[in-house]
């Protein structure tokens, strides 16, 4: 990867450009990438996991304790275990999830794929995702790995991040957008 154009930046992107180039030197690009989607969907479910991997207020040691438990019951791939303890015993799973992100963007131009975040105020459908993929593929002329994420502060619509660029039809915005301009007036 040396002299190319990094594609994923600061030290989310260091280590899942780190974790990327060890599992394709140990051919576990898919495992990987799977234990690591798996545990981006817990993070985002539930409040406990999240504030366990945000907050200082846990040792190091808890966090290793609690992460390997989790691994544990995911039945990880040994490169994604030692991944995971890594990032704990160097106090960085608060940016694990941007890691998880970093190392799907990398395994999807690995494959000639581009991703897209999608955040949306509700869970999205299996249809829902299908037809936004569609979309997606059709005007970007490439195939598309989705990554969805859920913030009720949207209200409704959605947030779509693709490489650099960001199409934001959230009612959150248009409110915003709304009242700015009510005030301008």
């Amino acid at each position: 990867m040396a002299g190319e154009e990094p594609i994923v930046a600061g030290m989310a992107g260091r280590y899942a450009t780190a974790l990327f180039d060890l599992a394709r030197d140990s051919n576990a690009l898919d495992p990987v990438a799977k234990d690591l989607a798996a545990l981006r969907e817990l993070i985002q479910g539930s409040d406990d996991l999240r504030r366990l991997v945000r907050s200082p207020v846990f040792s190091a040691e808890e966090q290793t304790g609690a992460m390997n438990a989790i691994l544990d019951r995911l039945s990880v791939h040994e490169l994604t275990r030692k991944f995971v303890g890594l990032v704990a015993k160097n106090r960085r799973l608060f940016a694990l999830q941007d890691m998880t992100r970093a190392y799907a963007t990398l395994l999807a131009k690995h494959r000639g794929e581009m991703t897209a975040t999608v955040t949306s105020a509700h869970p999205l459908t299996d249809e829902q995702v299908s037809a936004l993929k569609a979309t997606l593929k059709q005007s970007f002329k490439l195939d598309v790995n989705l990554t969805t994420d859920v913030d009720p502060h949207l209200m409704g619509g959605l947030v779509v991040k693709v490489g650099s660029r960001m199409i934001d039809t959230s009612l959150k915005t248009k409110l915003d957008n709304l009242q700015l301009a009510m005030k301008e007036a």
